[in-house]
């Protein structure tokens, strides 16, 4: 991909990861939003560069104020317990990408696993941070199973199906783009 192709893309990535984050289903604790979906597919589309880049600028804008966060933006929201999730996004939008690079010949199979890859990299980070700062810097511990239930049970299942979503534009979009990399 050419270099300005790759910034555009990255930015229209940022860009769509602001939008998914205020389409959302309020559920106790962490919002069900359309993010995973963007995060995962800039992964896919970008590479492990590209989705990480991506992620890291949505992560950026929040954090000098700019309100792309669910609930704002301003450097206090790494105080948030959900923050933990923002920073899963961009290590699971690397995993991703990495897994969808290596491949020789990308399935809908290796698509799905690499985007469940990634999944499984934004929960682990989101939970443990959850868990450390309602504990440690809030003073409001939340024991295993609420955090178990609020910030997994009850919204994995939705980003499963965005990952299944995202495995099939990934299969339909990447070949696109493949084409006008040259």
């Amino acid at each position: 991909m050419k270099r300005t192709q790759f910034l555009v893309m990255c930015a229209l990535f940022t860009a769509l990861i602001i939008v998914g984050a205020f389409i959302k289903i309020p559920i106790p604790v962490v919002p069900f939003t359309l993010q995973v979906l963007f995060t995962t597919l800039a992964g896919a589309l970008l590479g492990s560069k590209g989705g990480a880049i991506s992620t890291a600028c949505y992560a950026f804008l929040g954090l000098i104020g700019i309100p792309v966060f669910t609930q704002g933006g301003g450097f206090g929201y790494v105080l948030q317990p959900s923050f933990g999730y923002i920073l899963g996004f961009i290590a699971g939008a690397f995993v991703t990408g990495l897994i969808v690079e290596r491949a020789k010949n990308l399935t809908f199979a290796r698509s799905l696993i690499a985007n469940f890859a990634g999944l499984i990299i934004v929960y682990a980070m989101g939970m443990v941070y959850y868990y450390l700062i309602c504990k440690y810097a809030l003073l409001a511990p939340i024991g295993l199973w609420n955090l178990f239930f609020y910030c997994f049970l009850m919204v994995v299942p939705g980003d499963i199906c965005l990952c299944v979503l995202a495995a099939v534009l990934t299969k339909k979009i990447r070949p696109i783009i493949k084409k006008y990399e040259a």
